[in-house]
């Protein structure tokens, strides 16, 4: 500029000082969510302060949405976020909405969690016939019921007021495992977010487990090979071999699904993520304390578990499996044990043998009514064992 002097300041130039305020105010346009302040509340609109050469406006219809309660929580000087509808009407306004704004960063929520495989936590809104309504903040979610865990999945005759009015306002895990935000689409699922807590569960619980602990657990499901143990997030097998002393005790003589139990923790393998569980071994072996509870020349009641060749084999009190070799069978001869007995029945028999160290002992039913154990078998029927007679004869 000619004869050099001071560049005007905006005041003193009034282009500039209009050009300024054009840039220095905010350019909406519509989606766009933005925050501002409350500047007036009104039963009719709430006047908000977007930054914008004018304020935007919440108009009555929204207001409507929020309901008494959601206009009562607007106090000018408040700062909200607000979803641009429309960025100039036709008379000039910037239109807002409030309930928009929550909805888009719902959405935003959901489709993170749908990336991260985030589960989330919320209760059952409703129902139709297909499966349960749930929510994520603003958002209605769709569980079907093909999604839904064996629990909460009803019967397929039950109408769908008998199948899942009683969960309404009760809690849900889900995971989302569809979002299609054009179609305003969002689908749950509650087996996939169980299965997922499951794993982490387990990966917790067998980072936890210690091989020889006593752990309390709910049994889960029976099978021939043995039984499955809830510990709380993992399933242990109780295999066959470990349910009982007693080898010919099946699962579903002893145990039934739901039942809460004590079992011991036997192994556990991280790599292959099984947990090894016994009932057994939380009772004493019975052949460590077989000399203090038997004797022989006792009468006891046993129950022929299988025949062979040379004997029948017969177990004593669900606990001593025992021989009776065929010569104690019968006074007369014997060419097979079935001759004389048969699996599954009960007879009275007598020991003739205990050897606890080598886990056998020999039984008789020839020997019954043998007159060389009267005496014996008189002071048993008077209560006392073989030991407290001869401890009397003793003293005597």
């Amino acid at each position: 500029m000619a004869g050099g002097g001071d560049t005007p300041s905006p005041e003193e130039h009034p282009m500039s000082a209009l050009l300024a305020e054009e840039f220095s105010v905010r350019r909406l346009k519509q989606g766009d969510i933005v925050e501002g302040m409350i500047v007036s509340v009104t039963p009719t609109e709430v006047l908000v302060d977007v930054g914008a050469k004018s304020e935007g406006v919440v108009p009555s219809k929204e207001l409507e949405r929020l309901g008494r309660q959601g206009l009562e929580n607007l106090k000018v000087g408040d700062t909200i976020s607000v979803y641009v509808v429309n960025a100039e009407d036709q008379e000039g306004n910037i239109i807002l909405s409030i309930r928009r704004a929550e909805e888009e960063r719902d959405w935003l929520r959901a489709q993170e969690m749908f990336e991260s495989g985030e589960l989330l936590e919320t209760q059952v809104a409703g129902f139709n016939k297909g499966g349960l309504i749930v929510r994520l903040g603003r958002l209605r979610g769709f569980v079907p019921a093909s999604q839904l865990t064996a629990q909460h999945q009803g019967r397929n005759d039950q109408r769908p007021e008998e199948r899942w009015s009683p969960l309404v306002g009760t809690p849900i895990l889900v995971k989302i495992i569809e979002i299609n935000r054009r179609r305003k689409r969002l689908i749950f699922s509650e087996r996939a977010a169980v299965r997922i807590q499951r794993e982490s569960q387990k990966e917790k619980l067998l980072s936890e487990l210690r091989v020889g602990e006593v752990r309390r657990g709910v049994v889960s499901s029976l099978t021939d090979f043995g039984a499955f143990v809830d510990l709380g997030g993992a399933d242990g097998l109780i295999h066959l071999s470990e349910l009982s002393w007693n080898r010919s005790v099946k699962p579903r003589d002893i145990l039934q699904v739901g039942q809460e139990v004590d079992v011991y923790v036997l192994n556990v393998d991280p790599e292959s993520k099984r947990i090894a569980l016994s009932l057994k071994r939380l009772e004493p072996e019975p052949w460590s304390t077989v000399e203090s509870r038997y004797y022989v020349g006792q009468l006891v009641e046993g129950t022929i578990t299988r025949l062979v060749n040379f004997g029948a084999f017969a177990l004593i009190n669900d606990e001593i499996e025992g021989l009776i070799h065929i010569s104690e069978l019968s006074d007369g001869r014997v060419g097979h044990p079935k001759e004389v007995v048969r699996e599954g029945e009960k007879h009275v028999m007598r020991i003739i043998r205990i050897d606890a160290e080598r886990r056998r002992m020999g039984l008789s039913l020839r020997r019954v009514a043998d007159p060389e154990y009267a005496d014996q078998d008189w002071r048993a029927e008077l209560g006392g064992s073989e030991s407290d007679f001869e401890y009397e004869d003793d003293l005597s």
